[in-house]
C-alpha cells in the first residue's frame, strides 16, 4: 500500500542476498517505492518466490547452500516473466554471460548505484 492511497499495493522485490549490509543499502534505496522480501541464500530465493509470487528479484551471484545462478536456472523453469536482475561485486563477462544464459533480465555491479537500480525495476515493473 502507499502512503497516499492505502488501497494500490506496492510492487514486491524479493531480494536475494546473503550480507546484511548489502541487503540494508537496498533497503534504504528501495523502501519508500517498494514492499521488500529477504532471502539469505538462493534456495530461500527460490523457496520465497514461489511462495510470496513478487513482482521482480534481485538476485545476487555469490551466495551460500545454492548460489545466484543455479537460484536463477530453477526460477526459470516455473516462470519466464518474473523479472530477475542479477547483482555482483565481481564484474566478470563470464558471470555476466552466465547471468544471461540462465534468464536474467538485467546485470548491475556492486556498489549499487540508487539510479541505476531505480532505472532498471522502472523499465521491467512499467513505471
Amino acid at each position: 500500500m502507499t502512503d497516499n492511497n492505502p488501497d494500490v499495493r506496492k510492487p514486491l522485490i524479493l531480494i536475494a542476498e546473503d550480507v546484511e549490509s548489502n541487503y540494508k543499502l537496498l533497503e534504504i534505496i528501495l523502501k519508500k517505492e517498494y514492499d521488500l522480501l529477504w532471502a539469505k541464500n538462493g534456495r530461500e530465493a527460490v523457496d520465497f518466490a514461489m511462495e510470496h509470487k513478487p513482482d521482480a528479484i534481485l538476485m545476487d551471484i555469490k551466495m551460500p547452500v545454492m548460489d545466484g545462478i543455479e537460484a536463477l536456472k530453477e526460477i526459470r523453469r516455473y516462470t519466464a516473466e518474473l523479472p530477475v536482475i542479477m547483482q555482483t561485486a565481481y564484474a566478470f563477462d563470464t558471470d555476466r554471460r552466465t547471468a544471461e544464459e540462465a534468464g536474467c533480465n538485467g546485470f548491475i555491479t556492486k556498489p549499487v548505484m540508487p539510479r541505476e537500480l531505480k532505472m532498471y525495476l522502472d523499465k521491467y515493473l512499467n513505471k
